[in-house]
């Protein structure tokens, strides 16, 4: 079955939104790492999935906290799902960082940078809140659509923190 796929022009950039008939399964800035790793056989087309995703980032591209989240399909091994889902519990407007998560994790002694490993495949940008994820003194770390488009999320959520200048 192929996978359908949508643009969407959001103020930071170009993205590309993916659904394979189970949810979206894709949301990726357009050029960034890992854009649509391991998605073949596409067809452009909508579908409730992905206009579900369009609206969700219309209204947080507007500033707002979207009350609903777009049906998920993530593809992953079974602790990158664990990782992404502890993604989905971190709220609007607030980081947490990769050694908090691995505490989080069901497999002891996890180290941060196994769940950075796992947070930096995210395959749903945004949606699954990767950017929201820094490291353990507060610095912005690496993110797959590079750092100036994290800094401009987390602005847009009105996070503050040393590396975020407050006028861009």
């Amino acid at each position: 079955m192929a996978n359908n796929i949508m643009y969407y022009d959001s103020p930071i950039g170009r993205m590309v939104l993916v659904s394979d008939g189970e949810g979206l399964c894709g949301v990726y800035f357009v050029g960034q790492k890992y854009d649509r790793a391991g998605v073949d056989d596409v067809i452009e087309q909508e579908d409730e999935y992905l206009l579900d995703a369009k609206r969700w980032l219309d209204i947080y591209f507007q500033g707002k906290v979207p009350d609903f989240l777009p049906k998920l399909h993530m593809i992953g091994s079974e602790f990158q799902l664990e990782v992404w889902n502890q993604l989905l519990q971190i709220p609007y407007g607030q980081t947490t960082t990769y050694g908090s998560i691995a505490s989080h994790c069901k497999k002891e002694h996890m180290s941060a940078q196994a769940v950075g490993g796992a947070v930096g495949r995210n395959k749903i940008s945004i949606i699954v809140p990767c950017h929201r994820v820094i490291g353990s003194d507060g610095s912005l770390t690496g993110y797959a659509s590079g750092l100036d488009k994290k800094k401009q999320l987390l602005r847009l959520e009105g996070i503050k923190n040393k590396e975020i200048p407050v006028k861009y």
